[in-house]
């Protein structure tokens, strides 16, 4: 059903009623019902809104297409609602899983943050006292930074 609609602001009873073929007494059943919740302008007049058209169009589409009676909408609707709200839960799950699992991936790539910081000592080496056999001196390998002769032996 092709419908026309302004950006913003409010429709009154009237002009929604001509727009979607339906009597005004309608509109005034489903929001006792408690199907539609129009707005009310400073003189009581109802005002529905581009949201309050789309939830009457579904209204409509239950009913006329579909021969659910107003109980049956008011169900659907009721479920549809808990759908909806059902849905942004699991949205909001997921949103944290995924950010939980990027901390921990995250986490887990850098290894220095942890929970308790650990100081690192550095390791110096050993100083090894050999005695070279040509010429009968001890020489500290550690800090000549040369690597030990064959044949040397270790006098510690």
């Amino acid at each position: 059903m092709a419908t026309k609609r302004k950006s913003r602001g409010g429709y009154m009873i009237s002009v929604v009623a001509e727009m979607y073929e339906v009597h005004p007494q309608t509109l005034r059943l489903y929001e006792r019902e408690g199907l539609l919740r129009p707005s009310r302008s400073d003189g009581n007049t109802r005002l529905y809104t581009d949201e309050d058209l789309e939830r009457l169009e579904f209204i409509l589409n239950l009913a006329r297409d579909l021969g659910v009676n107003i109980a049956g909408i008011a169900i659907v609707l009721q479920m549809r609602e808990r759908m909806e709200e059902m849905n942004r839960q699991m949205q909001g799950f997921v949103d944290y899983v995924r950010t939980e699992m990027l901390a921990r991936m995250q986490a887990q790539q850098n290894p220095t943050a942890g929970l308790v910081p650990l100081k690192r000592v550095p390791i110096t080496p050993a100083v090894k006292k050999t005695r070279d056999k040509t010429r009968g001196k001890r020489e500290d390998l550690a800090s000549s930074g040369k690597p030990s002769v064959t044949g040397s032996v270790d006098l510690s």
